[in-house]
């Protein structure tokens, strides 16, 4: 493991802390003063270099909330290279990751276009916060449901157990790692698509749900308490949303 310790330490540490600090930057500009990035989201007018900017922040928030949670399969698929050398090892642990990110980037396309059309249909303000009590509730529904969905259990098995899933999808060289990476993030996402339409619920750059959301995305795919996170947390997002109903 002695020879994975740059790839780890820029993936799992240095990555997610530069990510983190750019979301803390943008969030604070768009609570306070709002002169910086998040000023030009804020617009009636999404051309491209807009979208782009959105697209970007979608981007960095997936890879601070996610690539965290992926560091058992990176470590397993990195320490479980043969008789590789450091730097083929170093190579597999970057691709691994790189697959793992570039999902989560075309996941980040999707948000992008969805927060877009929210916007476009004033269910989001401008301070990317939904515009009624209904509108968040109708998320965390919608969050709340599909905890309790087959899709779901199945999705979320696979990212529970990175060793089996390296056992069942294993597959050799620079190629193989990229698309290693690549399924494991499809895994992922599927477990974790409609915990961020939370996002749209309490504030899209609100931080405290940010940090709330990645704590529980790492909880419920790291805790050895299998399917009673899910159970327990589908519950708990239905019953949000009949007091957001209720107190309309």
């Amino acid at each position: 493991m002695r020879t994975l310790r740059t790839p780890v330490i820029v993936l799992l540490v240095l990555v997610p802390l530069v990510s983190w600090w750019w979301i803390v930057v943008m969030a604070r500009d768009m609570y306070g003063p709002m002169t910086g990035a998040s000023a030009w989201m804020m617009t009636p007018h999404w051309d491209a270099p807009h979208l782009l900017l959105l697209w970007a922040m979608w981007a960095v928030m997936m890879i601070a909330m996610m690539l965290p949670s992926a560091a058992p399969m990176v470590l397993l698929a990195g320490g479980a290279a043969g008789q590789e050398d450091e730097r083929a090892r170093a190579r597999r642990t970057y691709l691994l990751a790189l697959g793992y990110v570039a999902v989560w980037a075309v996941f980040s396309v999707g948000a992008t276009a969805l927060q877009w059309t929210l916007a476009r249909l004033l269910v989001l303000t401008p301070m990317m916060e939904p515009s009624s009590r209904t509108a968040g509730a109708v998320f965390l529904v919608i969050a709340g449901l599909y905890q309790w969905t087959p899709l779901k259990r199945a999705c979320l098995i696979s990212c529970q157990s990175p060793l089996a899933f390296l056992m069942r999808r294993w597959r050799s060289g620079p190629g193989g790692a990229f698309r290693m990476g690549m399924e494991h993030g499809l895994y992922c996402v599927g477990c974790c698509w409609a915990l961020m339409l939370l996002l749209f619920a309490g504030g899209v750059m609100n931080l405290a749900v940010i940090a709330a959301l990645t704590a529980f995305v790492a909880f419920e795919k790291l805790a050895p308490v299998g399917m009673q996170s899910v159970r327990v947390s589908g519950a708990l997002l239905l019953a949000a949303a009949a007091w957001m109903f209720l107190g309309r």
